[in-house]
């Protein structure tokens, strides 16, 4: 019988833009030993987000990147294999919700950063997208930076992403007329058909800004804003007065540490931010893991009754993970990436 070895995939060189697949090197270790208060797992499912890429180096972000040579962060859905931990016992699944299970084999914890699941309960996938850190960045960006009220119109960017689902998810749930923006016709056929939004508009149609005028004949109210590409000075165009926007991420930039090419407008921007005494809110959503009871609290029921729609793309394979990952950067599909490794 052999012996079972971790296999880790380490960050061997800081990407140019777009990630690549030999940014990345699938190594082999032994598999750790639990200590006293230790948890050893073995990761299941691990998710794919473009948080790695900040985390790899050279993006557009404040946050600072891992070292070259070190396993990638991620967050994992696990199985405990052994436990010196009161509160965990061997055959538990759990969810690894502060990432530092990462993209490996195996991992030790000492219990403050994973917690147990219930696999008849929900997909297990479901504690990566929607139950996940996906779901509450969307979630606190929607309940605890803006104020939502019903009947108002609620616009969500990349929304046909894993965080751009969950988001215009929550504004149906909470009553609001929600608009969903994405790039084609099939991920706008998916937030209609799939997600059961009241609009969809292409950005990268030709007619996009007529589409947006038609989509939103009384304005906008509530801004979910994941990318913080050209179409931001578009949608402050149509935000009504006292409106609010919240920035969720900035897809758009993280690839790239040069000034956006085209027009500046930031004057124009800014112009509509006093004139119309818009409320711009951005947000670290690790701030907020003391609400992530409260966030499942509220966003299971949903799930568990089937009124919350989780769009998930499974890739198999850990040793596959450096080839699937550079795609979301691409244009990939719809929803959340995951990579099933056991």
């Amino acid at each position: 019988m052999s012996t079972p070895v971790n296999r880790q995939i380490i960050l061997t060189a800081r990407p140019e833009g777009n990630p690549k697949p030999t940014d990345f090197e699938i190594v082999e270790r032994p598999v750790p030993v639990p200590g006293d208060g230790q948890v050893l797992v073995r990761n299941t499912l691990v998710s794919l987000d473009p948080f790695n890429r900040i985390l790899m180096g050279n993006a557009n972000s404040d946050q600072p990147p891992i070292e070259v040579g070190d396993t990638m962060f991620g967050f994992t859905v696990a199985v405990v294999e052994q436990s010196n931990h009161p509160d965990f016992a061997p055959g538990d699944h759990v969810s690894g919700y502060l990432g530092t299970t990462g993209w490996q084999d195996y991992a030790l914890s000492d219990g403050s950063d994973i917690r147990t699941v219930d696999p008849e309960a929900a997909p297990l996938t479901a504690h990566l997208g929607l139950l996940g850190i996906t779901g509450l960045t969307a979630w606190v960006g929607l309940t605890k930076i803006i104020s939502l009220a019903p009947g108002k119109t609620l616009v969500v960017t990349a929304a046909a992403g894993g965080v751009g689902s969950a988001a215009a998810q929550i504004g149906k749930i909470r009553g609001l007329r929600v608009v969903g923006v994405a790039g084609g016709p099939d991920k706008t056929r998916h937030l209609l058909d799939d997600l059961g939004l009241d609009a969809a508009v292409d950005y990268k149609a030709p007619d996009f800004a007529e589409q947006l005028a038609r989509a939103v004949p009384d304005g906008i109210d509530f801004l979910y804003e994941n990318v913080g590409a050209t179409q931001f000075p578009l949608m402050m165009e149509h935000m009504n007065l006292n409106s609010q926007v919240v920035v969720g991420g900035v897809m758009s930039q993280i690839t790239s540490t040069n000034l956006t090419e085209g027009a500046n407008d930031l004057p124009q921007v800014l112009r509509k931010i006093f004139y119309r005494n818009l409320s711009v809110h951005g947000f670290d959503v690790t701030q907020f893991y003391g609400d992530y009871q409260e966030f499942l609290d509220d966003l299971t029921p949903h799930v568990l009754a089937g009124k919350m729609h989780s769009a998930t793309q499974v890739i198999e394979g850990l040793e596959n993970i450096p080839t699937a990952f550079p795609q979301m950067f691409t244009g990939r599909g719809v929803g959340k990436l995951v990579a099933k490794i056991a």
